[in-house]
């Protein structure tokens, strides 16, 4: 079930959401150091992510899923969103160099073929960060999270996702170990709790973060060949002159000559 735009936008202009955005936007930048000169597609609910990237990456986009709404973004400048259809993405194949995940993959019904696109999309080489709720952390538990919605997953699950659907997994990763409160002095320690959760709370966090590369070769499971059906043919005879005088004799009630 897909969290509704106004919702996500409504919770990352509150403290709380200004808070998760900074922990997420440092963990996303040890992943991705540099991006210049490469094309960059948020899918889900990227934008607070993106931003980073505008000036830095040669394109930068957001697509938004039809089920979920869109809204525009950023506020200067000419908008960058797209409300689509993520299982159509109206992208040339091999034509995006570096794909953030977020608030897609815990929400989508169809995942598979949600993934098999963001793979038709992506350049030989290029890189996918999913980020999504551990079944764990309390963010994917509390109903005031925007990772509330949907199904999570452990990070052995998402990684074997990812395998499965042709992507190959490269970094791993978790973040938000504070809890999804707005109460001012936990959002004061945020930076100290992230630190010290990185550290010894790893089962704990609020969602893991994945990069993974475009597999593009997969191997083909060889089938033993079934044993050939035995098949059975009539063996003919061909008749005589002798053969067809017989038979006529017969058929007038004389015996056959010896």
């Amino acid at each position: 079930m897909w969290t509704d735009v106004l919702d996500l936008n409504e919770f990352y202009r509150s403290t709380l959401g200004q808070m998760t955005v900074r922990l997420l936007r440092a963990r996303l930048r040890e992943v991705w150091p540099n991006v210049r000169g490469e094309s960059v597609l948020g899918l889900g609910y990227a934008t607070p992510f993106l931003r980073p990237f505008i000036d830095e990456a040669e394109r930068t986009m957001a697509f938004m899923p039809a089920q979920q709404g869109v809204t525009r973004w950023p506020r200067e400048g000419g908008n960058l969103t797209a409300l689509v259809d993520e299982m159509d993405l109206p992208l040339p194949d091999r034509s995006v160099d570096r794909v953030l995940l977020i608030h897609a993959v815990e929400c989508t019904e169809q995942i598979r073929p949600l993934l098999r696109e963001i793979w038709r999309v992506m350049a030989d080489g290029g890189r996918l960060i999913v980020v999504a709720p551990t079944r764990a952390g309390l963010w994917s538990q509390v109903d005031r999270s925007p990772f509330y919605q949907g199904h999570p997953y452990s990070p052995g699950q998402l990684a074997a996702l990812l395998r499965a659907n042709m992507f190959a997994p490269l970094r791993q990763s978790r973040a938000l170990f504070m809890p999804p409160t707005h109460s001012r002095l936990a959002l004061r320690m945020a930076p100290a709790v992230e630190r010290f959760g990185r550290r010894w709370l790893g089962r704990f966090a609020g969602v893991s973060v994945i990069e993974s590369g475009k597999q593009l070769y997969a191997g083909i499971v060889e089938r033993s060949q079934a044993p050939a059906l035995a098949v059975v043919r009539p063996k003919l005879r061909i008749a005589s002159s002798r053969d067809a005088q017989a038979a006529r004799n017969a058929g007038d009630g004389e015996a056959p000559a010896s």
